[in-house]
């Protein structure tokens, strides 16, 4: 029985525990052991993380599609997990050891401190999986993993010691994004570029060979920095080759103020002549950009910034190089001031002698890290590369070929551009949280890369003796005694980059390196949901790394989903005050009301602009169902066994099961092009307009009459119908179907494991293929028929049934609409005239006249040649109705009250596109501003069309 009220919490809570334990998610159930799999892994949150409106729209989706294969007949895995996010997660300990007041991690050292983040993670590591669960993602728990479990530690040491081996990892010293907070290298998406209003430095550099003076602008060379500090490191000024004003200055030297070292003139296109003066000063170990031109024209590196943020001069053997007598006292008095002071000093000492030619204020984009806040400096070091160009031309060409495609298709050129553009990937950060490296170090700094520290000890043992650094019976007892070797060779401190350990995601755990049968059966998967902001940082690289281990591609779908803003289009942000909690809205309205407001508003290539009134409307839709079914229950529709609504012999009940037939196919093929929205508006449409508003409607005559077979077949097709929309609507909102089914539909078996009703079509060549390679060397060749059956109702169609009951449908909707737009009272009853009506309607109409009197509002409903004068004509399906409303309304005072909203709508689109016409209004209002005066003006223009059409009925009725 179904309880009166709809309280989406308990419902929620017992479908859970029904879910779990029935095991409806498990991949690789006996009873799909012959299906063809459908893999998905999720996008592991981090373990530090909470559900927020990003993971609850992408893990929607995700479900969508999982939820909607399992009833396909396939065998999904949904393969869940979380990411140890290594500064996020060792930040997050720290910061309690230093509001608990302990030790902190060096004075605590790695091994104890490394024992208390799993011990952080055990007892909150599972928050967001829990969080998950309340959203109703259908996962497969069972399967759960960690990107720090042994298994796929294992598999993140065995690819980077290949990948050494064939050259692809080796190490090099370059500029890196460096957190001077954190002390360690970080990657572009933990770069947060921010807005700051800085000054724009002109400085005078000497020419050699002349004598300086401010006032001779032939004795120096004006470069333009908003980095003054760095000038100690410089080591050229460019120019662009076509200036002419800089000709005759390049390769020649300029003196380095302060410095007095002697720098080169370059000409190189990166100095744009229109920009400042022209000129750049080079500083290639402070500057990505200077790196680059460091190196185009052979120029030194001079590193004068450390670690954490201070000058680094004394004992700096090559900032000290080829200083003129002196200069040392400089760097004396500059060591170990922090950058941002010594910018200070710095200017203040150029100003003294002349060095400043102006000081221009200036806002400019300045990198912070997105944790510790500080300001990012680029930082010359030696790290860990990947030889990321070499691995990115395969998947280039996966993308290219097909075998890989984006939705929507316009983000492979996004792709393209990245991977096209690809630099060395740095995957070594200084942190204790996360996978070591596996490389040791030999006494003269040789480096030993391998698997274990064994095979690690063997290579070096048999190097050094062969170098004779040891003998061999040092090196015989070094390999049985571990205390004899301390010290003769030590591991790397570093942890590999978060991002290199994702990008085995795919096949590391399903349990590859090991020869498991699942990474046989469900790799390669089959789509990816994920947003646009990682493409570059964990899709290229699962790319690039499934094609270099597995030879194949990790994924033949990757769809990416746009944003979720807030009302206004706003981007929310904590500053913002914005942000809209996904677990508040949960608790609130049910997790099946959030999900299907995702789904519908997840248009491709279009952000989400949530508000809570969508949530709100999608609670009370669910509640519109769930009153239907009640409805369905109290007048005791059950489908009979063996019921076969094709065979229906009412004509609304026809139209019911044409109607049904219609919105799966619709929903399925949507859904199968990842046009989530679609789908979820022909379910949407098909549960509230056709089930709930006409067909339930129509059928209540019959219902609340005497027993008859009419009533018997309507009461069938009234829970067939309705079991059919659980079914369609089950993917978006699980829990309230799951439920309803349970109790309505009195099925065998969950929902979630029901048959969707329209099976996919004949297998293609491809899933053929599939198919006898899920089945294993020694399963004979899987038929087809039993994954993938070809025909159910989904081809029923009667359009006979479909125009009769559309004509009902479409005469009581416009005269609704005529009777709202004229302001006619419901009390008010008016006449209509069928005019000219053909013979297929005449006979019709009699059958339909109380129900359309009724629903319509109507006294009488008559024939006549032609509309009687002063009547407002409709044109229903190619005939006119007429509604005679002379004496029924105020046609004058309609008319003033109509001419006014006219106005009122013109003003409105008036102010907006005065706004919009505004070129200073566009450029500089924010986006979600400017997008909201769009929509203004759109509902204006909408208005007016209807007002003016009102206006052009009422003169009929004059």
């Amino acid at each position: 029985m179904i309880e009166k009220n709809y309280q989406p919490a308990d419902i929620e809570a017992r479908m859970s525990v029904v879910w779990e334990d029935s095991l409806a998610f498990k991949a690789g159930r006996p009873d799909r052991r012959d299906a063809v799999p459908f893999t998905i892994v999720i996008p592991p949150p981090n373990v530090t993380g909470s559900l927020h409106m990003g993971h609850a729209l992408n893990n929607t989706l995700q479900d969508i599609l999982c939820r909607f294969e399992r009833m396909r007949g396939r065998d999904v895995l949904w393969q869940p997990g979380t990411d140890h996010a290594g500064i996020a997660t060792q930040m997050v300990v720290e910061r309690q050891l230093m509001e608990r007041q302990q030790p902190g991690r060096r004075e605590m050292g790695r091994e104890k401190f490394l024992e208390r983040v799993w011990q952080w993670k055990a007892e909150s590591g599972d928050t967001i999986i829990n969080q998950l669960k309340r959203l109703g993602a259908s996962c497969d728990w069972s399967r759960e993993r960690f990107t720090m479990d042994e298994g796929l530690s294992k598999a993140v040491i065995k690819v980077f010691v290949e990948l050494h081996r064939d050259g692809l990892i080796y190490k090099d010293k370059r500029l890196v994004n460096w957190d001077t907070k954190l002390l360690t290298a970080i990657s572009d998406l933990e770069v947060q570029p921010t807005e700051v209003k800085g000054s724009l430095w002109y400085l005078r550099y000497p020419i050699e060979g002349k004598t300086f003076s401010p006032e001779d602008p032939a004795s120096f060379i004006v470069v333009a920095t908003t980095r003054p500090e760095t000038m100690l490191g410089d080591t050229g000024v460019a120019v662009h080759p076509d200036d002419e004003r800089y000709q005759k200055l390049v390769g020649k030297n300029v003196i380095l103020p302060l410095v007095g070292r002697k720098i080169k003139v370059v000409a190189d296109e990166y100095s744009d002549p229109e920009k400042g003066s022209g000129a750049v000063k080079v500083t290639p170990a402070h500057d990505f950009n200077d790196f680059e031109v460091g190196n185009r024209h052979g120029l030194g590196r001079i590193s004068v910034i450390d670690r954490e943020g201070c000058l680094d001069l004394l004992d700096n053997e090559d900032y000290l190089r080829d200083l003129p007598e002196g200069a040392s006292q400089f760097a004396e008095e500059f060591h170990k001031v922090d950058r941002f002071a010594a910018r200070k000093r710095i200017v203040e000492r150029l100003e003294s002698f002349g060095f400043i030619e102006r000081i221009e204020p200036h806002t400019h984009m300045v990198p912070h890290g997105d944790r510790s806040g500080s300001v990012i400096e680029p930082y010359l070091t030696d790290q860990w590369y990947v030889d990321a160009k070499t691995l990115a031309k395969p998947a280039i060409a996966a993308v290219r070929s097909g075998e890989t495609s984006f939705v929507p298709k316009n983000w492979e050129k996004t792709y393209y551009e990245w991977m096209e553009n690809i630099q060395p990937w740095c995957i070594s950060r200084q942190l204790w949280w996360g996978h070591q490296i596996p490389a040791w170090y030999g006494p003269d700094g040789k480096v030993f890369v391998a698997e274990t520290e064994e095979e690690a000890v063997s290579h070096a043992l048999g190097y050094y003796v062969e170098q004779e650094v040891i003998t061999v019976e040092q090196g015989r007892e070094m390999a049985l005694d571990r205390n004899k070797r301390e010290g003769f060779i030590t591991r790397d401190e570093d942890v590999l980059d978060t991002w290199f350990s994702s990008a085995l995601w795919p096949f590391s755990t399903l349990g590859w390196p090991e020869d498991a049968p699942e990474v046989q059966r469900y790799y390669p998967t089959n789509a990816l949901v994920t947003g646009f902001d990682i493409i570059f940082f964990w899709v290229a690289r699962m790319m690039m790394m499934g094609l270099h281990f597995m030879k194949e591609v990790p994924f033949s779908t990757i769809y990416i989903h746009a944003l979720v803003r807030d009302e206004k289009g706003a981007k929310m942000s904590k500053s913002k005050g914005n942000v809209i909690d996904p677990l508040n809205l949960i608790d609130e309205y049910g997790a099946d009301a959030l999900r299907f407001t995702l789904a519908a508003m997840a248009a491709q290539g279009r952000d989400i602009k949530l508000a809570t009134s969508r949530v709100e409307g999608y609670r009370n839709f669910a509640t519109k169902l769930w009153n239907a079914s009640r409805f369905a229950e109290m007048n005791h529709c059950a489908v009979p066994d063996g019921f076969e609504p094709a065979k229906a012999k009412e004509t609304l009940n026809r139209w019911i099961a044409h109607e049904s037939a219609h919105t799966t196919r619709e929903v399925t093929e949507a859904i199968e092009a990842y046009r989530f929205n679609d789908a979820a508006g022909a379910i949407y449409r098909f549960v509230w307009n056709v089930y709930c508003d006409w067909y339930v409607e129509l059928a209540k005559p019959v219902l609340l009459g005497p027993d008859s077979p009419a009533k018997d077949e309507t009461r069938a097709m009234v829970a067939w119908a309705r079991d059919e929309i659980l079914k369609l609507l089950h993917p978006f909102m699980p829990f309230i179907t799951e439920e309803l089914w349970e109790v309505t539909a009195k099925r065998d078996g969950l929902l979630a494991l029901a048959e969707w009703p329209l099976k996919p079509a004949e297998p293609t060549p491809e899933q053929l293929a599939m198919l006898a390679a899920a089945a294993g060397p020694t399963d004979p060749l899987i038929s087809p028929a039993l994954v993938m059956p070809i025909f159910d109702h989904a081809d029923f169609t009667d359009p006979k049934a479909e125009a009769e009951i559309g004509w009902v449908i479409d005469l009581v909707t416009q005269i609704r609409s005529v009777r709202a737009e004229m302001n006619i009272q419901p009390a008010t009853l008016t006449a209509l005239v069928l005019a000219g009506a053909s013979a297929e309607t005449r006979e019709r109409a009699p059958r339909w006249t109380d129900v359309i009197k009724r629903m319509a509002r109507l006294s009488d409903i008559s024939f006549a040649d032609r509309a009687p004068d002063g009547a407002v004509q409709l044109l229903v399906r190619g005939e006119v109705a007429a509604l005679p409303l002379k004496g029924v309304i105020d046609v004058a005072a309609e008319r003033t009250r109509l001419d006014k909203e006219i106005g009122k709508a013109d003003a409105d689109i008036k102010r907006a596109e005065s706004k919009l016409a505004n070129e200073k209004f566009v450029a500089n209002a924010a986006e979600e501003v400017v997008e909201e005066e769009r929509e203004k003006r759109e509902a204006a223009l909408a208005r007016k069309a209807k007002l003016l059409e009102a206006l052009e009925r009422l003169k009929q009725a004059s």
